[in-house]
């Protein structure tokens, strides 16, 4: 709770300036200036949740489940393979039949970003190629840490521009440091938002500053700032962002496209108000609880969450009565 409320303190002045200049001039968000994206990825997509079985199988009949339930809901289109999807933890066979079961039904005006990311520049070009056979629209492609010493600027310059020289398909950048605990730095963003096959990034630090000046220094390129989480979604907005890669959207999905919705039409005084309830439950299913749980409360909101791949752990009971009254006392429950 303590992180929520910094958070909401650090978003004030943020929020308050949206406040004073909203009744005056209801003015929604303005593309910043510069070409058109040749893919246009503004509005909300949720990281999906990788349903498992009690035995810890994919479970595809539950994926089939959620995605439509999910399909009333006006998101952008859908993240396959990304953190919340715990992607590390699958086979590189069970990766290619995920896309492929999202992509037979998602209906094709609906974009598919997939996450490709691998260690090494060769499997990351490998597995973009795989996703984009098993239907993915965009590669999401997370930076490599192990060797995080040398993951300097240039060698992650020149990993994407690698891996955007060979994908048949967009690339996305993805930089999340809390589970990375690298930070792809400004420069190396500037340089490849040049590239013509690299369109945008997802942003999880949550640094506000950070992300309106890739706008800022991105604007004249073909390049889209996500952001990755929806604690900061509105502040990212502001800041000339495009959309949102959201963990609480697999919960709250259709708030989210709300939120979406109001800032873009200029309506910043209910944005605020309800971007303020978000932030708690935000936090509790990605920095406090983490996936499994996002998972636990997928189940209070009638979706499918189920247990997560070992090593990862479910909450205890006393986990869950906090993470219950955390939505609760925002309104959600």
């Amino acid at each position: 709770m303590a992180f929520s409320t910094r958070l909401a303190s650090s978003l004030w002045p943020t929020l308050a300036a949206l406040h004073w200049t909203a009744p005056r001039q209801c003015r929604g968000l303005s593309t910043p200036q510069g070409p058109e994206p040749s893919l246009d990825l503004r509005g909300i997509f949720p990281p999906l949740a990788t349903p498992f079985s009690p035995k810890q199988e994919v479970d595809y009949a539950q994926l089939e489940g959620n995605l439509s339930r999910y399909a009333s809901i006006p998101f952008r289109g859908l993240v396959v393979l990304g953190s919340n999807g715990e992607y590390p933890y699958l086979a590189p066979r069970e990766r290619l039949e995920v896309v492929s079961s999202v992509r037979r039904a998602l209906p094709r005006d609906r974009l598919l970003l997939a996450g490709s990311g691998c260690e090494s520049t060769q499997a990351t070009i490998e597995m973009t190629v795989s996703m984009a056979e098993a239907g993915a629209d965009v590669a999401l492609v997370v930076t490599p840490c192990y060797y995080r010493g040398a993951m300097t600027s240039a060698a992650l310059v020149h990993h994407y521009t690698e891996v955007g020289d060979a994908s048949p398909i967009p690339v996305v950048l993805y930089s999340v440091p809390a589970n990375t605990g690298l930070d792809l730095p400004m420069e190396a963003v500037i340089t490849l938002a040049q590239h013509p096959n690299i369109i945008g990034i997802k942003d999880s630090g949550g640094d506000i500053t950070r992300m309106g000046l890739m706008v800022h220094k991105t604007r004249q390129d073909d390049f889209q700032v996500l952001a990755g989480s929806a604690g900061f979604l509105l502040a990212s907005y502001a800041v000339g962002a495009s959309g949102g890669v959201c963990a609480l959207a697999n919960i709250l999905g259709a708030p989210l496209c709300q939120l979406d919705r109001l800032c873009r039409k200029g309506q910043w005084e209910e944005a605020r108000d309800l971007q303020h309830r978000l932030i708690e439950p935000n936090t509790a299913v990605t920095r406090q609880f983490g996936v499994p749980g996002l998972k636990k409360a997928m189940e209070w909101f009638g979706y499918y969450g189920g247990p997560c791949r070992a090593p990862l752990a479910p909450l205890s009971p006393v986990q869950v009565e906090e993470l219950r009254n955390t939505f609760s006392t925002n309104g959600w429950l």
